[in-house]
Order: C-alpha cells, then structure tokens, then sequence
C-alpha cells in the first residue's frame, strides 16, 4: 500500500501579518506603563516593539521609559499587561486587507492552514475567535505551546506536523525577521510581507518571496510549492 500523501501546510505569523493588531497591543502598553508612573511612548516608537511576545513588549517599553524596576515588579506589570489586553483583543484589531480572500482561496485549493505565533496560544485563540478566524486554522502555536518558540525551528517544525503536514510541502508566511529566521532555521521558504511591525525594510528580510498585498499570496503559494 502506497503512503497517504501529506498535506501542504501554510503556516502564518499572527501579529503583523494576518492581523494589525497594534493599535490594542499598543494601547495596552500605554495603560501599563502609566500604572508603572510614566508618561505612554509615541506609537510610532513602541509599534517597532512587536513581534516577540507580550513579555517582552513590555519590558522593551519599561527599557524605552527609561525605568529599571525590581523583576518581581516588571512580572506584575506583565500580567497587568495579559489582564488588559485579553479584555480588550479586538476592540480595534483588523485582518489585513485581502487576508480573507486569500485563506479562502488556499483552503479551496487544499492547503491546510496553520498559525505559528510568538504570542501565547490562548490570548493568540481568544483573538482569532473574537474576529471569527479561528475555525480557518487547524492548529493555533503559541509561544507557549511547544517546548521552544520562534525562532527556533522546532516551533514551526511542531506547527507543521501538528497540522498533518511535511516540511517539504509547507511555507512560512511572516512579516519579521525572526519569521524569516524560523523558516530557514526549519529550511522552509518564507514569504513576506510588508505591512508588520519591524524596524527592517521587508525586502531586506531575506526571505524567499516579498509580496505587497495578499491578493499576491494563492499564486506566490503556488509558485513556490511547484519548486519542489
């Protein structure tokens, strides 16, 4: 009997890339960094603090604020952070435009879609439910949900095999440069977009495809799926 063949998973980034999540990311912070007895920073400065999780947006704010506190005071502020933030996850959060479209499209062609986040799993499953996406994904990976997190490969490796794929057959779709790391810690191509939260121009990512709208991503999908 000949094997079953295994599906091609796609496997997405969340923040950044499916959805803008920073206006209630950012929001959030400044809600924090008041209750740490500072003035909240520009967005334009603390937007290029996304990517790495929640922990660490927090603590790279503390550091922009000029403030050193006591560790046990910086992991209250932390959960003061998921507290608020899980409460208000989509208040003004937004799938990028295209987005919709284009899993549809991948879906009817028979890619299994997958997310791969270093947000922690339940507040990355809160907001795809509260924005009716959750059910388009087979598997939701958190930072949390494996052993190790982007941009260690086992995270996207684990991603890919939870969903019934093969790395062979699967593709990173992020916004980071810790995204375009993963993929090639993994050896996956990547394909990336434009509109996320970095400090680095896309196109100087290193990742395998750049594509400006996601109108671009079922034949950019296809085309690199057809490499082999």
């Amino acid at each position: 009997m000949s094997p079953v063949a295994r599906p091609s998973v796609i496997a997405f980034d969340l923040d950044g890339t499916l959805v803008d999540t920073a206006p209630d990311l950012l929001n959030t912070l400044d809600v924090i960094l008041r209750e740490a007895g500072v003035e909240p920073l520009s967005h334009d400065d603390t937007r290029k603090m996304i990517g790495a999780g929640a922990k660490a947006l927090v603590q790279r704010g503390l550091d922009a604020a000029g403030l050193v506190l006591p560790q046990e005071r910086v992991e209250e502020l932390y959960l003061s952070f998921l507290d608020h933030y899980a409460e208000h996850i989509a208040d003004e959060s937004r799938p990028f435009p295209g987005l919709l479209d284009a899993l549809d499209q991948l879906a009817e062609q028979g890619h299994v879609l997958a997310v791969c986040t270093n947000k922690l799993e339940w507040l990355s499953r809160r907001l795809l439910e509260r924005l009716e996406m959750a059910d388009r994904f087979a598997v939701i990976a958190g930072s949390d949900t494996f052993a190790v997190h982007k941009p260690d490969a086992g995270h996207l490796i684990g991603t890919i095999e939870a969903a019934g794929g093969d790395r062979a057959l699967a593709i990173m779709v992020g916004d980071s440069l810790t995204d375009v790391t993963t993929a090639k810690n993994a050896r996956v191509p990547s394909i990336v977009v434009p509109f996320g939260y970095t400090e680095t121009p896309a196109a100087e990512l290193g990742g395998d495809v750049l594509i400006e709208h996601f109108d671009l991503l079922p034949a950019t999908v296809a085309r690199l799926l057809a490499r082999g």
